[in-house]
Formats: structure tokens, C-alpha cells, sequence
């Protein structure tokens, strides 16, 4: 894996960070805790401290779930249906308190009536959709963090990809649900995209 800085890029690049949300977050009442979550949120942030000027914009996403029909399951299989989660204007679809919002020109909000795993799916608080936004703003290259590597950093990613963004996932700037599927995941996404490190402290 290469190390964030280890190529020149020339590209207006942004930050895409995906879904640091509490209910993402170890952290007590969390409704799908990944291991590791409420700590990414304080590192996103030393992150966003150091590589001040590296980007010409930082945009977060949530899910935000209003009536996300069969999605939400009472007897989850966790691959297609899942515990209720993010709700719309709870505390657990907030995003984590560590996670600086200050830096974020925007918030995309995603999966308000039908299951969401993508951030393109978001859409920002006057109704522009993810892709639209960077687009009108000659953002052509991104990097992506987040929760989690084996679903939602995954699908962002690949449809990055496949829509001609110069995509990297800084791997050390995400937390999976589980090994297996992480792994298969950063497998995936290095097919299509860089999968790289940040620079040690």
C-alpha cells in the first residue's frame, strides 16, 4: 500500500468522509456498533488538522433513514436487512462528537425511503446530489474514509470508480465490520481505485 503523498497529484481533490455516525460507533446505545468507530472519529479529525490545504473541500455522509421500508428488519439477516438504525433526527444519526464538523462544507444525506449503501446517493440540504456537487466544483479526484470498509466505503468507492472520479480509500482511515469481509473488500476496491495509507505522525 502506498502512503497519502507518495504521488503528485495535480487534481482538485476532496475528502469524502462516509457515515461516522453514533449508531456506526461503539459506543453505549449504538444500533449496529462497528469495533473501532467512536476512535476513527477522533483520528478523521487529526487527519483533517494535518492535510489542511491538501483539499479543496471536505463533505461528510449519513444515513438518514425517514422510511427505509425493508431495510429495516426485526429478524435482520445483516446483509440485506438490518436493525433500525440512523433514524432521521436522532441522536443516533448524528454524527459522532468527535468527528470535527467545522472543516465540512457539506453533509450529504442518504437512504430516506429504500436502503442506501453508496454516498452518491446522498443528497446535500438544497436537494444537489453528491455527484452533481463535486462536478460543479472541479472536484475530479477523492479520497474516502469512514464506516465501514466492507459496505458502505465499499460501494462509495466503486462508484467513484466507475464514474471517472481518480479515486483513493486511505485504508488506515476506516473501520470494517469483519475481518473477512474487510479484507475481500480492500481486495475489491484496489481494482479500481489506489488503497493507501496516511503518513505516520
Amino acid at each position: 500500500m502506498k502512503q497519502v503523498g507518495d504521488t503528485e497529484r495535480t487534481e482538485r481533490r476532496a475528502l469524502v468522509i462516509v457515515d461516522v455516525q453514533n449508531d456506526f460507533c461503539d459506543v453505549v446505545g449504538s444500533s449496529l456498533p462497528v469495533a473501532g468507530g467512536a476512535a476513527l472519529a477522533g483520528r478523521i479529525s487529526d487527519y483533517m488538522r494535518r492535510s489542511a490545504g491538501l483539499y479543496e473541500a471536505v463533505v461528510a455522509t449519513r444515513d438518514w433513514h425517514i422510511d427505509p421500508g425493508d431495510h429495516f428488519s426485526s429478524e435482520p439477516d445483516y446483509a440485506g436487512t438490518w436493525p433500525p438504525h440512523c433514524r432521521a433526527g436522532t441522536s443516533g444519526a448524528e454524527l459522532h462528537p468527535d468527528l470535527e464538523t467545522e472543516p465540512l462544507a457539506e453533509i450529504f444525506s442518504k437512504g430516506q425511503f429504500s436502503a442506501s449503501y453508496t454516498s452518491f446517493d446522498g443528497v446535500a440540504g438544497d436537494g444537489a446530489a453528491l455527484e452533481e456537487w463535486l462536478r460543479s466544483r472541479r472536484l475530479e479526484a477523492l479520497d474516502i474514509v469512514g464506516i465501514a470498509t466492507d459496505y458502505c466505503v465499499r460501494a462509495t468507492v466503486l462508484d467513484a470508480a466507475r464514474l471517472g472520479f481518480s479515486t483513493r480509500v486511505l485504508a488506515d482511515l476506516c473501520v470494517g465490520v469483519a475481518p473477512e469481509s474487510t479484507e475481500a473488500a480492500l481486495e475489491e476496491m484496489a481494482a479500481v481505485a489506489e488503497v493507501v495509507l496516511q503518513p505516520a505522525n
